[in-house]
């Protein structure tokens, strides 16, 4: 016989089959879980005892520090204790000594003045006229004080020597103007107003000061040429020109009317040349500096346009600068 056979004749056999190979199923998955649940059951509880061993370590290794700080503790203040003890005592005892000397210096001193008061006014004092002798030293000191003495002449008298050459330069500006004369002689006349503006320049300010602007560039420009002729009769080629002006256009039309009053090339105008132009006067200062140290002498013209003199120009020796009105500054902006 099949087993459709035996299913069909007895359905309520095949129920229990059916039942018992479930619950044999079941009791073995049971079983299964038991002993994964045994397996995992014994790492937890080594887990645990390790945790615990670790904290209670800890907390043991914190108390006994605990103790043994205390203990410090205790130690160091009984040691402040005594420290604070022996201070009190040495202190007391030397401020006693120290006291007491200074009670037996005090008592010595009130009895020493005492004594010295008393002699005083036991003495007989009389006044005695004092003669003072002067020492042989005291007058070889003044002699050499009066041999060193140095008598600086004042400094309207620094062209006095060549007053003669410069009066004749004079004469010959006011005359007829020649204009084939040599380089670096005035081309042009100049009227009597111009001769006593250049005599006040050479013989009452030596040289060096403001003078006032004659109305225009080219008459300043003029003017400066009369000058430049004549420091070059009395120096020769010991001495440079420097002409300060702020702008491109005011130094090319200083550079025309010297070049025409004086009768100059191009060659005449640069760094190694007769005149030098700037813009700025960090480099006039610098140049007048070199040319000093070189021992040459720079003559410095500041053109009328520009509203301040630097300070360090004022130590040279030969300066001029062109004092404009308000309306001539304002004008020449314009035009600029």
């Amino acid at each position: 016989m099949t087993n459709t056979e035996i299913s069909n004749n007895n359905p309520d056999k095949e129920l229990i089959i059916d039942k018992s190979i479930s619950d044999d199923k079941s009791k073995q998955t049971s079983r299964k879980n038991t002993t994964q649940n045994k397996k995992i059951t014994p790492k937890k509880d080594n887990l645990t005892k390790s945790f615990d061993e670790i904290s209670n370590e800890i907390f043991r290794d914190l108390v006994s520090k605990k103790d043994s700080l205390v203990k410090e503790i205790k130690d160091l203040e009984t040691k402040k204790n005594e420290i604070e003890k022996d201070i009190e005592s040495n202190f007391k005892g030397q401020s006693d000594n120290i006291a007491k000397r200074v009670k037996g210096f005090q008592e010595y001193l009130t009895g020493a003045l005492q004594n010295l008061s008393q002699n005083v006014e036991k003495l007989e004092l009389v006044s005695q006229p004092i003669i003072v002798k002067p020492s042989p030293l005291d007058e070889k000191k003044q002699n050499n004080i009066t041999n060193n003495i140095v008598n600086v002449p004042a400094l309207s008298e620094t062209f006095k020597p060549d007053e003669e050459i410069i009066k004749s330069c004079f004469t010959s500006f006011t005359e007829q103007p020649d204009f084939y004369a040599e380089p670096w002689k005035l081309r042009r006349s100049l009227d009597s107003s111009e001769i006593e503006i250049m005599d006040d320049w050479f013989f009452n300010m030596g040289g060096r000061g403001s003078l006032e602007s004659r109305g225009s560039r080219q008459k300043n420009a003029l003017l400066s040429a009369g000058l430049i002729s004549i420091l070059g009769e009395l120096y020769g080629d010991q001495f440079q020109t420097l002409i300060l002006a702020s702008q491109p256009e005011r130094l090319g039309e200083w550079r025309r009317i010297l070049q025409d009053s004086l009768g100059l090339t191009r060659d005449d105008f640069g760094p190694n040349s007769g005149i030098v132009l700037f813009e700025r006067p960090e480099g006039v200062i610098e140049r007048a500096d070199r040319l000093e140290a070189n021992e040459e002498l720079p003559f410095i013209i500041i053109d009328a346009a520009e509203t301040s003199v630097e300070i360090p120009i004022l130590q040279f020796p030969l300066w001029v600068a062109f004092a404009g009105s308000d309306n001539e500054i304002y004008d020449d902006l314009e035009l600029n």
